[in-house]
Formats: structure tokens, C-alpha cells, sequence
């Protein structure tokens, strides 16, 4: 579906993440000639508007007024405004609510045009070292309980090149969780103040990674750029495993036996597994406890 010529454009402008020189003509013209810029936060973006120039007004966009500020900033559009859409640093839409606006555009057939700028993934990830031709970008990890552990799990699996944002007072605990999840000599480089002043690349294993940090305070945002696993074992669809597990159970053994035996023979967790035994119909009459596993 073509977009309506009659409507206003979103653009999703690229912004510096750190050096102001990185910068696009294309990026300084589109916010000079917009009717409003929605900012992640205006006083951060004003400085940088200050700094070319740029007069255009601000409207803020951010994670806590989201919902209140799209349905005006779609009515703008539909009215002919034009709405250049920044965040505090790099691609909008990359880990910020940019992308409810992108996809509200695209439901109202808005006419939406990207200007590309740096993005720290993919900077980080093209001098890190570590396989450019697959990767996997994770953001944020969630911060605690079960939906962070089930990430990381999941993550266990992972082929192909990860990359995860971290800020600097969480790093610790981060490279702690991964070394428990992902072993402790897993392949890591860590990306800090990309494009900065103090930019800094840093490789080596993610055991090396937490003896630095026990020693020297975490400084700056990170991106952290890490080995996907090395295994010839096949990956199965969750289906494939469930059969195997039903063929397991069926010969006599309880779901954590079979979940254990099928651990062996694969790359998957055992606690993965095990989850996926639990929805297979029941067939035993005693279960050993996860935490047994």
C-alpha cells in the first residue's frame, strides 16, 4: 500500500552518538525545513540543535508520555505537518519507543522516509572482530527475575554474533550473568564511548572481562559485541524436541530424565527443555522439582 500523498511525512533522523562531526548534511537539512521535532528529551536534542543551528520546535517523545503524545503527533501528520523524529543518540526506533510511532504512521498510511545516521550496534560490531555476515541484536537485557534468566537461555543457543547494550553501573553484574550462562571463556569485546573522546575497544574472553571490571570502575555506555556458540550439534524446532521428549516419556522415563537425556544430545539447556516437557501430556506419576535439574 502506497502512502497518502495528501498527509505530512515522519522522518527518522539519524543523530551522532557521541561526535558531532558525524553529523549529515541530509540529517541538518530535514530538521531545518520539519514543522515539529519529536525529541526523546529536548533539553539533550536542543543543545544539539543550538550547535547547527536549528530552530524548528520541539515536541517531546519519550518512553513515559508515549501514549498521550502519539495519537496529537499522528493527528499533525494526517493535517500535512511534517515531523522529523530524533532520539538522545543514533537510529530512532533502535531500543526507544520510536517504533510505535514508525508502525502508527504506517498503520495510518503516513508517508515515512528514514535518513540515515550512526547507530552504536552496528559501529560497534563492525570493528569489534568478531563475525560481521550474522548477528543477533539483543538491546537491553530485562533487568532481573525470570524474564532476564529466560533471555539469557536463550541466548546459550545463539550462533550467530550477539550484541547487547549495557550502561555503565549494570556492566558488572551483566558480564557475571553472561560468563554463568554463556561460560566464562566466551569470546567478548567490549565497545565504550563509541565515537568519543575516550572511545575504546577492549577483546578477549568474558572471564578477562570481569577480572578488568573487579578492578577498574565501569565508565560510559557500552556495547558489548559477543562470540555466538561454536557447536556442530543440530538445532531443533521446538516441535522436533517435543516429539523427542514424547518419545522419551513414553518409554518409561520421567519428563527430567528425558529433559537431562536430550540436553546431552543437543545445544539446548536443560531448563529449556524441561519447560517444554511440562507441556507435554501427563504421563508420570512423580516429578523430579526443576531445581533439581
Amino acid at each position: 500500500m502506497q502512502a497518502n500523498p495528501n498527509t505530512g511525512t515522519l522522518y527518522i533522523v539519524g543523530t551522532p552518538i557521541g561526535n558531532l562531526e558525524d553529523m549529515t548534511f541530509r540529517a541538518i537539512k530535514i530538521l531545518q525545513a520539519a514543522d515539529y521535532i519529536a525529541a526523546e528529551d529536548t533539553r539533550h536534542t536542543g543543545k544539539l540543535l543550538h550547535h547547527f543551528q536549528i530552530k524548528t520546535p520541539q515536541i517531546s517523545y519519550h518512553e513515559h508520555n508515549r501514549h498521550q503524545r502519539l495519537p496529537e503527533l499522528i493527528d499533525k501528520l494526517l493535517l500535512g505537518k511534517s515531523i522529523a523524529l530524533v532520539t538522545d543518540a543514533g537510529m530512532p526506533g533502535i531500543s526507544d519507543p520510536g517504533y510505535e510511532l514508525v508502525k502508527a504512521c504506517a498503520d495510518a498510511n503516513i508517508n515515512i522516509i528514514p535518513i540515515p545516521g550512526a547507530c552504536a550496534c552496528i559501529v560497534g560490531i563492525s570493528a569489534s572482530g568478531l563475525p560481521t555476515d550474522r548477528f543477533v541484536f539483543e538491546g537491553f537485557l530485562p533487568a532481573k527475575g525470570q524474564e532476564r534468566q529466560l533471555s539469557l537461555e536463550a541466548l546459550q543457543i545463539e550462533s550467530r554474533t550477539i550484541i547487547l547494550y549495557e550502561s555503565p553501573h549494570r556492566l558488572r553484574q551483566t558480564l557475571q550473568d553472561l560468563a554463568n550462562s554463556l561460560g566464562s571463556d566466551r569470546q567478548i569485546v567490549l565497545a565504550r564511548e563509541l565515537t568519543k573522546m575516550h572511545e575504546e575497544f577492549w577483546r578477549g574472553s568474558i572471564e578477562s572481562a570481569i577480572e578488568l571490571y573487579t578492578t577498574h570502575e565501569p565508565k560510559g555506555e557500552f556495547t558489548l559485541i559477543i562470540a555466538g556458540i561454536q557447536t556442530d550439534a543440530p538445532i531443533f524446532s521446538e516441535d522436533a524436541i517435543k516429539a523427542e521428549l514424547q518419545a522419551l516419556i513414553e518409554t518409561g522415563v520421567t519428563r527430567s530424565q528425558a529433559s537431562r537425556q536430550l540436553a546431552q544430545q543437543t545445544s539446548l539447556p536443560r531448563r529449556q527443555i524441561y519447560q517444554l516437557a511440562l507441556t507435554i501430556g501427563d504421563s508420570e506419576s512423580l516429578e523430579q522439582p526443576l531445581d533439581d535439574l
